[in-house]
C-alpha cells in the first residue's frame, strides 16, 4: 500500500456530490478529498463512475456459502471476502437463536475474529425472542432473559458483541435491556409481539435499533400501534430495513425513507450464506432452509429466512438502478450513501468508516452508471472485480 490518487465522474463525500471529484489515500487511511482536477496526476482514473464510501452491513449471518452462525472462524472469513467483492467492507456477524452452551462457542470463535477487526462485532439475534414472532428461528432454543446468562455472554465476549435484539414483552426483558445497553450493546427490539407501550418502555430503558422493522413483528393496528409506530416515531432509534424488494415492499421502504430520514435508516441484508448462490437446499442454524426463485425459506414452517441479497443490491435499489435514473438525482445517491454507509456507521459508534474524508479508513467502492460494483477498496487494497467495463 502506498499513497495513490483516484479520480471519478462523481465522488460522495462529506454530504455532497463532487462533479468531478477525487481521493487520495495513504495506506490504510485517506488523506484528501476534493472536487475538481486532483491534485496531482492520478493513479486510478473512473471518466464515467461514481466513488462511494464503503458499505456498513450491522446485520448479516452469511452468504457465499458460508454462514457466521457455524462458529467456524475460516468459513467467517470466506463469508466476509464474497461480501466484501460486492462492496461490503465492513460487517457485523450476525447470529441466530441458540443453547446457551453452542451460543458462548459462537462467540468464542468469532471474539478474535472482531479483535483483529475483520468484523466489527458480533450481533445476537436472539434466543430472548417471542415463539409468536420467531420466524427462522428455532423455537426449541427461545427463552426468557437471564442476567446470569446474559453477564456471563458480556464476560466471555470481551467487547465483541456489539449488538442484542430481544422482544421486549418478554419478562425480565426490560432490565435484559439495561443491562446490555450499561455494557455498550446496541439493544435491537425485533421478532417481538410487544404492545405499543412495551416497546415505548423498552426504547425509554434504552433500545435503539428496530431490528429490520415489519419483519417478525406484530403489524401496525389502528387501535394498537404496536412496536411499529413506537420504533417509527422515536428519533432516537435507528431503523434496520431489508430492502431487498422481498421483506417490505419498496414503496414502503420509500415511504419509512421520506418519514424517518436516511440519517435513521440502515439498510440490512440480514444475508444468510445462500447469497450470491443458486436456487437449493441449505441451513441457517439449525433450520433447513430451501431457496426458491432467490428467497430463502424456512423448509418446515415456510417463514422468510434471511435474504439472499448483497449490499450493492440494496444500494442500486436505493439509488434507483436504471441507467436513466443513475446520477440524475443527487439527493436520492445521498440518501442510498447514507443509508448503506453513514447510518449503520455512526449507529455502531464508528468514527473512522462510513464516508469520504480525510482520516477516515481507505474504503470505498467504484460503481458505475448503473450502480454496479465495478472495484472495491478496503484498508487502502484493491480487491477483486466483480463487473469489467
Amino acid at each position: 500500500m502506498s499513497s495513490s490518487v483516484i479520480s471519478a465522474a462523481r465522488v460522495v463525500a462529506e454530504g455532497k456530490v463532487l462533479t468531478p471529484g477525487w481521493v487520495e489515500t495513504d495506506g490504510e487511511y485517506i488523506v484528501g478529498v476534493g472536487g475538481g482536477d486532483p491534485p496531482r496526476l492520478a493513479d486510478y482514473e473512473f471518466p464515467a463512475h461514481t466513488v462511494i464510501p464503503g458499505f456498513v452491513d450491522m446485520h448479516v449471518h452469511g452468504g457465499g456459502g458460508h454462514s457466521y452462525t457455524d462458529g467456524n472462524a475460516d468459513e467467517v472469513r470466506l463469508g466476509l471476502d464474497f461480501h466484501r467483492r460486492h462492496g461490503t467492507t465492513t460487517s457485523v456477524a450476525s447470529l441466530v437463536s441458540s443453547e446457551s452452551d453452542s451460543l458462548l462457542e459462537q462467540i468464542d470463535a468469532l471474539r478474535d475474529l472482531v479483535a483483529q477487526g475483520e468484523i466489527a462485532g458480533i450481533h445476537l439475534e436472539g434466543p430472548w425472542l417471542s415463539d409468536h414472532r420467531c420466524g427462522a428461528h428455532d423455537r426449541a432454543t427461545l427463552r426468557d432473559p437471564d442476567p446470569r446468562e446474559i453477564a456471563e455472554i458480556l464476560d466471555a465476549a470481551s467487547g465483541s458483541v456489539v449488538m442484542a435484539t430481544l422482544a421486549p414483552e418478554l419478562p425480565g426483558a426490560l432490565d435484559a435491556v439495561e443491562q446490555f445497553a450499561s455494557a455498550n450493546v446496541l439493544v435491537g427490539v425485533g421478532h417481538t409481539d410487544a404492545g405499543y407501550v412495551q416497546v415505548r418502555a423498552a426504547i425509554e430503558r434504552g433500545a435503539r435499533v428496530a431490528t429490520h422493522l415489519f419483519n417478525a413483528m406484530r403489524p401496525l393496528h389502528h387501535r394498537e400501534p404496536g412496536p411499529i409506530l413506537a420504533l417509527l416515531e422515536d428519533s432516537r432509534v435507528t431503523i434496520e430495513l431489508v430492502g431487498d424488494g422481498v421483506h417490505v415492499h419498496p414503496d414502503l421502504v420509500s415511504y419509512v425513507t421520506a418519514t424517518a430520514g436516511p440519517d435513521r435508516v440502515a439498510l440490512v441484508t440480514d444475508a444468510m450464506a445462500a447469497a450470491g448462490m443458486t436456487d437449493g437446499s441449505y441451513r441457517l442454524g439449525v433450520l433447513d432452509v430451501d431457496v426458491t426463485d432467490s428467497v430463502a425459506r424456512v423448509r418446515e414452517t415456510g417463514a422468510i429466512a434471511g435474504s439472499t441479497a448483497t449490499m450493492d443490491v440494496l444500494f442500486a435499489r436505493a439509488a434507483g438502478s436504471s441507467h436513466e435514473s443513475a446520477g440524475t438525482s443527487d439527493a436520492a445517491l445521498l440518501a442510498a450513501v447514507a443509508m448503506t454507509a453513514s447510518t449503520p456507521a455512526r449507529v455502531l459508534g464508528r468514527r473512522d468508516i462510513g464516508e469520504l474524508a480525510v482520516g477516515k479508513r481507505a474504503d470505498l467502492v467504484i460503481v458505475d452508471e448503473a450502480h454496479r460494483v465495478e472495484r472495491v477498496l478496503t484498508r487502502g487494497d484493491w480487491h477483486e472485480r466483480l463487473h469489467t467495463i
